[in-house]
């Protein structure tokens, strides 16, 4: 099964190459982390699925929002693992260990983003609904699998000594047992040295025996096995007879050491076998993962947007095609976008201006950005919608065929007649340079008739063209528009800009003269060209040149109310300081009666002359200051950020006076009547019914508020609980926080002893109001944890228990939340 399943409903049919599809997605593709989300870019076909573009273009504009908030994205162990997966559920197979350390890459990626999504920032939580969804196959974690295969491997890919205990026992005893040959060597070659018998004071090895070197004319004052000569032939290698059970024994350890290695790498296999699935469904999670990350990061650097799908409209607003952008970056050229409008009533465009004006060029962004919608990618434009497009059909360029025997008209003939069976109403028809390469007058009637032709299909069509027929037919036909492409008229450079509802100069003999032809031919040309047309483009270039104007003074607009708009940002940064200002002051302010407060309350306590109440009212006095003045400082700030920002205009999150939660079955205040009455059910946003007795309204979010203390169940604690029951006296000793630590260290004890000791500490704990405790375990083999932690779950004085951060001690320690 592939990594990445195919496009579902793909177009019928549309025209690659002439679109420049590939290149665009060579250019996508090169933002994805990985081959596989590199292959997966290069896959992508627009798709008629309604269903499918909504989720991806969903899924990507969540990918966006990663990469605004700088969120890093696993994605550098990304590999395609069927095949390992595959061979690992083989029994007795053994993967080589490259194999196992892109498997522990590939683990932790996908552990990473279960973590990313599991705990997303608070800026993006409730944010990645489909990458949620998408990755909610992903259950089993994977994380203690990667590192199961770390710690046996080392970076080069060796096992590690300490990958099980007869591996370290088996090299433990190759080290002993070289030392031994090493010693034996030595003597040996000690005692030889001295006649002069060996060539080195050296010992090396020769098929995992060690060896020392001899002069070849003295090998026989050695007696020994021989395993080989030098390349010289004066040197040969021996080793000696005492030593020979030594290498024995030491090649004895080698298979051992072989054998293990093989079984450990079965096992492990075996264990990655039983991840199969998990690390397949994980890859290809992040594969898709990639494939929308390249496409959200194209989206960044080209400043796209999500279309949107209208089947009564293409609309592009500043739109630009992505591969002249790249070009024209990378000349420092001018970017110039363009604006266009069909509807379900005007289908068909008829677009003329001069040879170097940009038509064709209108024509490719077009469409290439139609398609890029349809295949999930985010297109550069300002505003773009389309209809749902099932063909994307174009005739565009030279299309003569030398092997074929057809000239370019005829290549364009037959093209034509493809297109005309292929062209329905969920089509995009593209004709470039329509009616061209035949007699001006058959073009020109053969144009208007295909044109015709086509708005009779209802297709979607853009048409360029140099004739005045098919201009005119557009100016007195329905649902058939004119614009005009241009260049300037200085530079001959292409604007690419579209005015709309106007017919557009051909222009050749100015081009021609512009470019420098001869000034004789130029003359000659405009002499036979007849009054109408030179009056037809007299009219057409004052009519461009008013535009021209009018697009001028917009501009001086817009240059204007930037100005304006720069001034009232500055104005609003001098409020926004003065504000902040004023907000600190009154902060202080607030600080200073919030600490006066608190010292009256504490001389008030101080006055009370029972040790033991004024120990008790104390610390409720404390506990209550530090509730107030966290809440407070809390409701202070909500309230400055929502004046500020204006968001305490219909958002309960910074209106604080408001009830933020309300649901069937609360009490509430009514506050024209001072009433309690009971909710029973949401009418709409913010407008709910509730009940007074018998009787039934509809009040407004606004009108409702907390009841009063002495209208709500009155809250006790346990402790005051008990003292209220009958014939119980309850006395408080030694219950002064200062006496009692906010932990307790039981290591060193058993499991009966520590929970013994830990209960009388949390009953101390309790009786002082402390609000938690950390427990002091230790790791050791997790008996002692484990017993606390049981211990804990059931006790009637914890509210909760969680791990230590690694500050605190990590495993080694539980905070306990006492219930207060």
């Amino acid at each position: 099964m592939p990594l990445l399943l195919p496009i579902p409903s793909p177009v019928a049919h549309a025209d690659y190459a002439a679109l420049e599809w590939q290149p665009l997605l060579a250019l996508v593709s090169g933002y994805a982390s990985s081959s596989v989300g590199c292959e997966g870019i290069l896959a992508l076909v627009p798709s008629t699925s309604e269903e499918w573009l909504t989720r991806e273009h969903g899924l990507v504009t969540e990918l966006r929002l990663l990469l605004e908030e700088q969120v890093s994205v696993p994605l550098g162990g990304l590999f395609d693992p069927t095949q390992l997966a595959a061979k690992a559920q083989i029994p007795d197979a053994a993967l080589e260990a490259p194999e196992f350390q892109s498997i522990a890459r590939l683990a932790h990626s996908i552990a990473a983003w279960q973590g990313l999504l599991r705990e997303p920032s608070a800026r993006l939580a409730g944010k990645l609904p489909g990458l949620t969804e998408l990755s909610s196959g992903l259950t089993m974690n994977l994380k203690p699998l990667a590192e199961s295969i770390e710690r046996k491997f080392m970076p080069d890919g060796t096992l590690t000594d300490d990958a099980s205990p007869e591996l370290n026992r088996i090299r433990r005893e190759q080290e002993h047992q070289q030392r031994v040959i090493e010693q034996s060597l030595r003597a040996a070659l000690r005692k030889l040295s001295s006649d002069g018998a060996t060539q080195d004071d050296v010992i090396t090895i020769r098929g995992d025996r060690f060896v020392i070197p001899v002069r070849s004319e003295l090998k026989r004052r050695v007696s020994g096995v021989v395993h080989g000569a030098s390349s010289s032939g004066q040197t040969v290698y021996v080793e000696p007879l005492e030593t020979i059970e030594q290498n024995n024994e030491l090649v004895r350890l080698l298979e051992e050491e072989q054998a293990e290695i093989h079984r450990i790498l079965v096992a492990l296999t075996r264990q990655v076998g039983t991840h199969a699935y998990a690390l397949t469904e994980g890859a290809r999670v992040l594969a898709r993962v990639d494939t929308l990350q390249a496409r959200a990061r194209f989206a960044r650097d080209f400043n796209c947007i999500r279309p949107l799908f209208n089947p009564d409209k293409l609309l592009l607003e500043e739109a630009r095609h992505p591969l002249l952008e790249k070009r024209l970056r990378a000349n420092n050229g001018l970017i110039i976008p363009l604006t266009l409008e069909l509807t379900g009533s005007a289908r068909q465009m008829i677009i003329s201006g001069p040879n170097t004006g940009g038509k064709t060029v209108t024509l490719k962004t077009t469409a290439l950005l139609a398609m890029m919608a349809q295949a999930g990618i985010p297109v550069p434009a300002a505003t773009a919608s389309f209809p749902i497009l099932t063909a994307f059909l174009a005739d565009i360029g030279d299309a003569q065929s030398i092997e074929a025997a057809l000239s370019t008209f005829s290549a364009h003939i037959t093209n034509l007649d493809r297109l005309a069976h292929l062209a329905n109403s969920h089509s995009l028809v593209l004709l470039d340079e329509l009616g061209s390469a035949t007699d001006p007058e058959e073009g020109s009637a053969l144009a208007v008739a295909v044109a015709r032709f086509f708005l009779d299909a209802k297709a979607w069509a853009l048409i360029s063209t140099h004739h005045t027929s098919l201009k005119v037919y557009a100016a007195n036909t329905p649902g058939v528009l004119n614009a005009a492409a241009g260049v300037d008229e200085r530079t001959l450079v292409p604007t690419y800009q579209l005015r709309l509802g106007v017919p557009g100069a051909s222009a050749g003999i100015a081009t021609a003269e512009r470019l420098g032809l001869n000034p004789a031919i130029i003359s000659a040309a405009r002499e036979r060209l007849g009054s109408q047309q030179v009056d037809l483009a007299r009219f057409l270039d004052k009519l461009h040149n008013d535009l021209a104007q009018l697009e001028t003074e917009r501009k001086a607009a817009r240059e204007q109310q930037y100005a304006l708009n720069q001034e009232r940002k500055r104005l609003e940064r001098e409020a926004d300081n003065e504000i902040r200002k004023q907000t600190h002051e009154l902060e202080q302010k607030l600080a200073s009666l919030l600490k006066e407060f608190e010292f009256q309350i504490r001389e008030n306590v101080r006055a009370i002359e029972d040790r033991a109440a004024q120990q008790k009212l104390s610390k409720e006095a404390e506990r209550r200051m530090t509730r107030l003045r966290r809440e407070f400082q809390e409701s202070f700030n909500q309230t400055i950020v929502a004046h500020r920002s204006g968001a305490d205009e219909g958002d309960l999150n910074a209106q604080p006076h408001l009830l933020r939660h309300i649901s069937p079955g609360d009490k509430v205040l009514l506050k024209a009547m001072n009433k309690i009455a009971v909710v029973q059910r949401e009418v709409e946003k913010d407008v709910f019914e509730v009940a007074l007795g018998p009787i039934k309204m509809r009040v407004k979010r606004d009108e409702l508020a907390e009841p009063k203390a002495a209208e709500k169940a009155p809250s006790q604690t346990p402790l005051e609980a008990v003292r209220k029951q009958k014939n119980v006296v309850v006395t408080v000793t030694n219950a002064n926080t200062d006496d009692i630590r906010m932990e307790i260290n039981l290591i060193g004890r058993t499991v009966d002893e520590a929970t013994e000791e830990l209960e009388k500490y949390l009953d101390r704990a309790f009786l002082a109001g402390l609000p938690r405790v950390r427990v002091i375990h230790g790791h050791g083999a997790g008996i002692l944890r484990r017993g606390v932690r049981e211990f804990l779950k059931s006790h009637p004085h914890v509210a909760t228990i969680s791990e230590a951060e690694q500050i605190q001690g990590g495993q080694g320690a539980t905070i306990v939340e006492l219930r207060q």
